[in-house]
Parts: C-alpha cells; structure tokens; sequence
C-alpha cells in the first residue's frame, strides 16, 4: 500500500501546486469495518473549507482516472491543523 499512496501524493501534487495547495500527507487507515483514503491539506496562510472543496472536486477524477485502489474506501480530505503560535 505505501508504493501506492506515494503514487496517489505523486499525481495529486502539481494539481494542488497549481492551485497554491501543499499536500502534507496522504494515508491509508482502517476504522471498524472501513477504509478511508486520507489525504491532508494545507495552504501558505491557511486553507478554508471552500479551498478544500474546490481541492476534492480536482482529486476526484485524478483518483478514479487511475484507479489505483481496488478496495471500496471513503476519500477524506482535510485541512493541516494547525496549533497556537
């Protein structure tokens, strides 16, 4: 699985490069019965739930064009969080 989450960072990268997006990781995890593909956020100055949606509607068709995943998973993407400075 970690040659295939380095391939999925690996084609999703310039995509979000060109929208000014970082991709801080991207991970596979098991929850009960569930698989979640996890692909974290992050942006110069922050990013905001509207950035995050245009991001999901870019990493979409990426994901199913290469089909890289045979298992049925959720695709979760979410911000970098950020602590108090």
């Amino acid at each position: 699985m970690e040659k295939t989450l380095e391939k999925i960072r690996e084609i999703i990268t310039k995509p979000m490069q060109d929208m000014e997006i970082i991709v801080e990781s991207v991970t596979w995890e098991k929850e009960s019965n569930q698989y979640y593909l996890k692909i974290e956020l992050d942006k110069i100055n922050g990013i905001d739930l509207d950035t995050i949606v245009e991001a999901t509607r870019v990493i979409n068709p990426i994901l199913d064009k290469y089909d890289l995943i045979d298992q049925e998973y959720t695709l979760e993407i979410t911000s970098k969080e950020r602590g108090e400075e």
